[in-house]
């Protein structure tokens, strides 16, 4: 509990902590936790909550330090963790604060199919699924892109596919920043990087990834639910992958540079793991632009992915996909720094926000959601584990002044992956899950054990709470069906 913890936590509300200023020399801004009595506890997340402090020290921090209720230890940053700088204040960007899978990230299609209609093919379904679709460690697929075709896929995201035939205008309306971030740089990825990227867009990869039939359990909110074409009783498909390996060599090499940048600038950090650079210095901007560069990889991977998924619904169910209903409802990165607008002190601010394992939810009337959703907010998509649902919510007006227009991005872990592999040992994962009524192929059964129900939080307790503290709200929850994975 709260009291228990070492770290001092005043409660500002039901659904938040405050991490005092004056905890550590040296922090900034305050640390606000979004979580509840109940979550804290069963985080135990002292090491993650001292990460949220940390935080507090980098130059240009605005407002707080914040972690989201799926908060848990991460590499610099927590899992959950949200940090918003001023360049003109010296403000940093720090590769901790999005990830190593940077553009990690969720999509959800809609279909008109209900579950009487696909419960019998559900068997055949999953593994034409997952043996069309590359899943695992390493694994690459049909499309390939190299030299400057992987260059402007890199520098222009979605929309190159859209011009070959492999997406939908309506694809790109619905993906968070239309599937591209302006300024990438792919002149600022590595060798490596590229040789690393060239076939993994298109492919699921491994740990948490997957691609998910779902059913919608119930609806909360049937006005916002019938704007996104969503009813109780149909069948969904859930995309969770992000950059693959090219992400991950892109923070790894940027890292090695950014290391020795601290110091250099007599920047005071508790913590080597936030190793961060001004904005506007060189070292910051070549960050920027090789993470937008794999951050636009990111989106066409999830694009390329429901390209896929909709070949095999076709084939499964005989009809073409545009009569199968398949549309997607939205795309929302987990893992990235973006450049928005927002009021401090009164002040509307161009700021640096991060976003690490949290999900942007902006409001109602924002100009940078599509417009058939901006009478309700952006929807906003939390996957959970696979044997219990997923949500989708939208975005609240509260979220711009408590969070930057931040809200959770999953269930959070409560095992580490070797902790969950361990409390496997004896046991058949798939068999549990079928018990459950899903459906479950993997590439081995370790993947499985890391990604076992009982590694994660109750997804339903942690979108209670940013229901609650108005940071999204909920529209729908979905049970899975069938689920592939690496």
């Amino acid at each position: 509990m709260a009291e228990a913890l070492s770290i001092p936590l005043e409660p500002i509300d039901a659904w938040s902590w405050r991490i005092p200023r004056s905890y550590k020399p040296g922090m900034r801004v305050d640390g606000i936790v979004y979580a509840d009595r109940a979550l804290l506890e069963l985080a135990g997340e002292e090491q993650a909550l001292e990460q949220v402090a940390n935080v507090a020290f980098l130059p240009g921090i605005q407002k707080a330090s914040l972690a989201m209720p799926d908060i848990h230890w991460g590499y610099g940053f927590c899992i959950g963790g949200v940090c918003a700088t001023d360049p003109e204040q010296g403000g940093v960007v720090s590769p901790g604060g999005v990830g190593y899978d940077i553009n990690c990230g969720v999509r959800l299609v809609r279909t008109d199919l209900t579950l009487a209609d696909a419960r019998p093919h559900l068997t055949r379904l999953v593994n034409a699924l997952f043996a069309a679709i590359p899943t695992g460690v390493g694994m690459g697929g049909r499309f390939v892109h190299q030299g400057e075709a992987l260059a402007r896929l890199l520098r222009e995201g979605v929309d190159v596919l859209r011009r070959r035939g492999l997406a939908t205008a309506d694809d790109v309306e619905c993906t968070e920043s239309h599937g591209c971030l302006p300024d990438a740089e792919p002149a600022y990825l590595s060798e490596r990087a590229l040789e690393r990227g060239y076939d993994q867009c298109g492919t699921i990869g491994s740990g948490n990834h997957f691609l998910e039939v779902q059913v919608v359990d119930r609806v909360e909110d049937p006005a916002k639910a019938e704007v996104m074409r969503i009813a109780e009783g149909q069948i969904c498909v859930l995309i969770h992958s992000g950059s693959r390996g090219l992400g991950y060599q892109v923070c790894d090499d940027h890292l090695k540079v950014l290391r020795g940048v601290p110091e250099r600038l007599g920047i005071q950090l508790p913590d080597r793991q936030l190793a961060c650079a001004p904005v506007h210095s060189d070292e910051g901007r070549r960050y920027l632009g090789a993470m937008r560069a794999a951050a636009n990889f990111a989106f066409c991977n999830r694009q390329l992915l429901l390209a896929q998924t909709r070949e095999v619904f076709a084939e499964v169910f005989g009809k073409p996909w545009g009569a199968l209903g398949m549309e997607q409802v939205y795309d929302v990165a987990h893992n990235i720094a973006k450049f928005e607008h927002h009021d401090v002190d009164g002040r509307s601010k161009l700021l640096c926000v991060h976003r690490k394992g949290a999900t942007r939810a902006f409001p109602p009337g924002h100009p940078e959601i599509p417009a058939r959703y901006r009478g309700i907010g952006q929807p906003v998509i939390v996957p959970g584990d696979m044997g219990r649902a997923s949500w989708l919510l939208c975005g609240h007006e509260d979220a711009m002044a408590r969070t930057f227009g931040t809200t959770c991005h999953g269930a959070g872990r409560v095992l580490s992956r070797t902790a969950a592999v361990k409390s496997a040992r004896g046991r058949r994962i798939d068999q549990e899950l079928f018990a459950r009524g899903v459906l479950a192929r993997a590439r081995s059964r370790e993947g499985l054990a890391e990604e076992q129900p009982d590694a994660y939080k109750d997804v339903d307790h942690v979108v209670e709470v940013v229901h609650g503290a108005h940071l999204s709200r909920k529209v729908a929850r979905l049970r899975p069906l069938a689920v592939i994975k690496g």
